[in-house]
């Protein structure tokens, strides 16, 4: 359909087709290193910081006109104002919380060693080797 009202749009006007060549670039995704993250993550933390003082002025100023007018719609508005400071700060823990997890995964990323003591013997091998354990502490 699309394609039929193009064409009586350009008879209707009497014009000329127009063909729109467009290059395809690909883009390869970047690697974000940890000096990009930092910077992110401070920014954000800044631009939280902000957003909570201006809401908390904002707050206080419509406390002020809920007061003086003793309207519901003030008040309403007011307690929208709490819950979307109250919903910043929980963004703010939440920042915290990832860059932690970020934190955290990159350091499980270097490999570690588990070395696993077992006994490989019957029960009653173990059993005489407690024992003679038991006989040695007793006798020091």
């Amino acid at each position: 359909m699309d394609h039929k009202f193009k064409e009586n749009m350009e008879d209707l006007f009497d014009i000329e087709p127009i063909e729109a060549e467009a290059e395809i670039v690909s883009s390869e995704p970047s690697i974000q290193n940890a000096d990009d993250i930092d910077t992110d993550y401070k920014y954000a933390r800044n631009e939280l910081y902000e957003l909570i003082k201006k809401g908390q002025v904002a707050i206080d100023e419509l406390i002020d006109v809920a007061r003086s007018s003793n309207h519901p719609r003030a008040y309403e508005v007011a307690f929208q104002g709490i819950k979307n400071v109250a919903d910043i700060t929980d963004k703010l823990a939440d920042l915290q919380k990832k860059m932690k997890d970020i934190k955290t995964e990159n350091k499980k990323s270097s490999p570690t060693t588990v070395n696993n003591t077992m006994f490989v013997g019957s029960t009653a091998d173990l059993a005489k080797m407690l024992k003679n354990a038991s006989k040695n502490l007793n006798n020091q």
